[in-house]
């Protein structure tokens, strides 16, 4: 069959192409993918091409579909698992699988499997891995957003905390203790507080911080403080232009942060961070840097007699992604606000090699459909020409200008296919 898809072919060289899928094998399964978001990280191995360690060396003339968070449905099965999986299915993917030895992934590495694709071929290792999840919620968006959560998730999983003297570390941020998520206001940063105010293990203190007042008004109308405090929750959100170690200190009266998630590579952050650990405190450092050289000071002494400790996560687990499904499927989050942008398979191109030039949080593209790029800040203009972004501004003023069920919904019946 013939399909559409945006391949990498080299450095900087990603093209929307049109080529013809070969028939699955008996231990693959097709699926038509739905939705996508673009992740930093495949901005990163294109910029790199096959200098990527996820890439492989012969994109020139197996060029490699991109994109990873996608979400779809099962539209053949292999007789393998005809007795697991059924056409018409909802799933998604944990793609950081083990190939052959290789740190090579989807999105990253294959000819028929990623997600800015029309259909793509399921690999037989997501399979026996046990890395294909059933997906159960209306939202495909939703569903695409769940392997960023399952990143997030992981994050608090691997905080921990100690006891002197006691050689094994209690896993997870301390419950009902003081939370700072530093440089918050960005996609996962609010990924991150939706879930700190809904998860099981919660803080009695949250402090989201930021430089940008803009950005922390947004978060703070999208994940409200009256929202946290239903859940026994107290949400303060705090711009850390000035005086940045002084404010967060005084809002925990001077004892400091239990934990405490930097999710900008910023060495200035990352040193208020150890700044305001308290005793036995834990730092995550979640932001990837693109800089290999990147360093900042840490203080020592507190390590030695404070118990301060550092710990850094890329990526999350299946159980992560599985706990990020479950939660969806059960309303307990509701990711949208991540999203700023919607766009279809012609804007992945421009849209993954110009990501960081792109204001705004996650972008979220539909892979069977024709549409530019726009910021949903922008339909009602846009909808001034266009009857559908008029409708999709609409719809979307309804749901606090965040993209949601209804408007995708209408774009999948509605807009141009690709």
């Amino acid at each position: 069959m013939l399909n559409k898809a945006v391949r990498m072919h080299g450095q900087n060289d990603l093209r929307l192409d049109t080529f013809e899928l070969p028939e699955i094998k008996d231990n693959e399964i097709l699926v038509k993918v739905i939705s996508d978001s673009i992740c930093m990280s495949s901005y990163k191995a294109a910029i790199q091409g096959s200098n990527h360690k996820r890439v492989p060396a012969d994109i020139a003339e197996h060029p490699v579909i991109v994109g990873h968070e996608f979400c779809g449905v099962i539209e053949q099965v292999g007789a393998k698992w005809a007795d697991k999986f059924t056409p018409g299915e909802k799933l998604t993917i944990q793609p950081n699988i083990s190939y052959r030895g290789t740190m090579q992934t989807p999105g990253y590495a294959f000819e028929f499997c990623g997600g800015d694709t029309q259909y793509a071929v399921l690999l037989p290792e997501l399979m026996e891995q046990d890395c294909v999840l059933p997906y159960h919620a209306d939202e495909f968006f939703y569903g695409s957003l769940s392997e960023p959560l399952s990143c997030i998730i992981g994050t608090f999983h691997a905080m921990y905390h100690t006891t002197p003297n006691v050689y094994v570390h209690d896993m997870g941020i301390r419950e009902g203790g003081n939370l700072a998520i530093l440089a918050g206001a960005g996609p996962m940063g609010l990924g991150a507080i939706d879930y700190a105010i809904h998860c099981d293990r919660k803080p009695g203190l949250l402090v989201v911080t930021d430089i940008d007042q803009a950005r922390l008004d947004r978060a703070a109308s999208i994940y409200t403080t009256e929202e946290a405090e239903k859940n026994g929750v107290k949400l303060v959100y705090c711009n850390t232009k000035e005086n940045a170690v002084e404010k967060l200190m005084a809002l925990t009266d001077g004892k400091g942060y239990d934990d405490v998630m930097v999710f900008a590579p910023v060495p200035a952050v990352i040193e208020q961070g150890d700044a305001i650990l308290a005793q036995d405190g834990c730092l995550n450092f979640f932001a990837g840097p693109t800089n290999t050289q990147l360093s900042a000071n840490f203080n020592f002494y507190n390590v030695h007699y404070a118990a301060h400790h550092l710990v850094g996560t890329s990526g999350g687990s299946t159980e992560d992604m599985r706990e990020a499904l479950r939660m969806i499927s059960e309303g307990k989050l509701r990711p949208a606000g991540m999203i700023t942008h919607v766009g279809g398979l012609n804007a992945v191109a421009e849209t993954t090699c110009n990501l960081p030039k792109i204001p705004g949080g996650k972008k979220l593209v539909y892979t069977n459909i024709d549409l530019p790029l726009t910021n949903i800040d922008d339909f009602a203009k846009v909808g001034e020409t266009d009857p559908l972004f008029a409708k999709l501004a609409e719809i979307c003023a309804r749901h606090n200008n965040l993209w949601n069920g209804e408007a995708e919904q209408y774009l999948l019946a509605h807009a141009k296919a690709i």
